[in-house]
């Protein structure tokens, strides 16, 4: 005689326990962004800061170049770029 087939359980295997956030590489990739963009920014501001020019307080040491024309005032500068050349004087 055949044996009588096993009857299914009444419930199903549990499911296996879900894998922890760190497993997936989406997370690692939505973490990394920010991450990069702040350690970018404090490598740009450690950079500016340590090759950060000296200010001159004082006027210009003698025998230095003249600084009339990087001290005009910016609308007489602009103006004057914007103006056409001279024609020569007429003998």
């Amino acid at each position: 005689m055949d044996p009588l087939p096993s009857a299914p359980p009444p419930y199903p295997a549990a499911p296996p326990p879900p894998a922890p956030w760190w497993r997936f590489g989406m997370v690692w990739l939505v973490l990394a962004g920010p991450a990069l963009a702040v350690l970018a920014g404090s490598l740009t501001m450690a950079i500016a800061y340590r090759g950060a020019d000296v200010a001159l307080v004082g006027p210009p040491a003698r025998g230095a170049a003249p600084l009339a024309g990087a001290t005009a005032p910016a609308l007489q500068a602009r103006n004057h770029a914007a103006t056409p050349p001279r024609a020569p004087a007429a003998p």
